[in-house]
């Protein structure tokens, strides 16, 4: 299995990026998949998770500012990221959820004037 994160980068308070996840594997199409960060001392956390129906849901901190989709016949993940705050920096890597124990290198997101 392999999760291949882009799209990081550096952008101003206030920009847009768009991640996005290559997913290869078994049972992709059927599983949940999420966007998780870690920023700097910090631990690893969820913001953002969609079911293999499309259901998906974001932590209040990125309410209203993060979209999560996926495409089930890409095997892809992306995560529309607006508003972004200096508190989104973080590294950002997707994974099933629950996570599996292999995580991919991610990418890095920071936000700074």
């Amino acid at each position: 299995v392999q999760l291949q994160a882009s799209g990081g980068g550096l952008v101003q308070p206030g920009g847009s990026l768009r991640l996005s996840c290559a997913v290869s594997g078994r049972g992709f199409g059927f599983g949940a998949m999420g966007w998780f960060r870690q920023a700097p001392g910090k631990q690893r956390e969820l913001v953002a998770a969609i079911t293999g129906g499309g259901s998906a849901n974001v932590v209040d901190s990125v309410k209203g500012r993060f979209t999560i989709t996926r495409d089930n016949a890409k095997n892809t993940v992306d995560l529309q990221m607006d508003n972004l705050k200096p508190e989104d920096t973080a590294v950002y890597y997707c994974n099933h959820v629950p996570p599996m124990a292999y995580w991919g290198q991610g990418t890095l997101v920071t936000v700074s004037s």
